[in-house]
């Protein structure tokens, strides 16, 4: 009998630890605190390209100001420019959609867009780094963006 009790409480423990296990799993595999920037759409406009953005702040505190220098690159990869867009205020937790008028820029020639630094990054509780630290880029266009 000693030997099936004791391979009882073997089985119920085994049997047990996935579920003792998930809240720990679920904490580790939370996800960073984040700003995503992603490129949506690029598009001809009257005054010249227009860059369509879609930005979540997962940072943990709203930024009152976000700003980013950016680097465009043309068919043949040289700079053609640099320009800062600014972002404005981006509250914690939400899905901001921002565009941006390049004048002058032909969209057809855009091959890169590059972020170079973020020129402003303010909140409460958020330092000056957090928003290159944090920051993920991703793209639903064909022209290339990151840091």
């Amino acid at each position: 009998m000693t030997r099936v009790t004791a391979s009882l409480r073997l089985l119920t423990s085994v049997l047990a630890m996935p579920l003792a296990m998930g809240p720990a799993w679920a904490q580790q595999s939370a996800p960073a605190p984040a700003l995503t920037l992603e490129l949506n759409g690029a598009q001809p406009s009257d005054k010249g390209c227009r860059l369509t953005f879609v930005v979540n702040n997962t940072l943990g505190a709203d930024l009152s100001k976000a700003a980013f220098e950016i680097a465009l690159f043309n068919e043949a990869g040289v700079v053609d420019r640099l320009t800062v867009l600014d972002f404005k205020d981006l509250p914690a937790g939400k899905t901001k959609v921002t565009r941006f008028d390049l004048a002058g820029a032909d969209c057809a020639k855009v091959s890169r867009v590059l972020i170079n630094s973020a020129t402003e990054c303010a909140g409460t509780g958020i330092k000056p780094d957090a928003c290159m630290r944090g920051l993920k880029t991703e793209t639903k266009t064909g022209i290339a963006f990151g840091v």
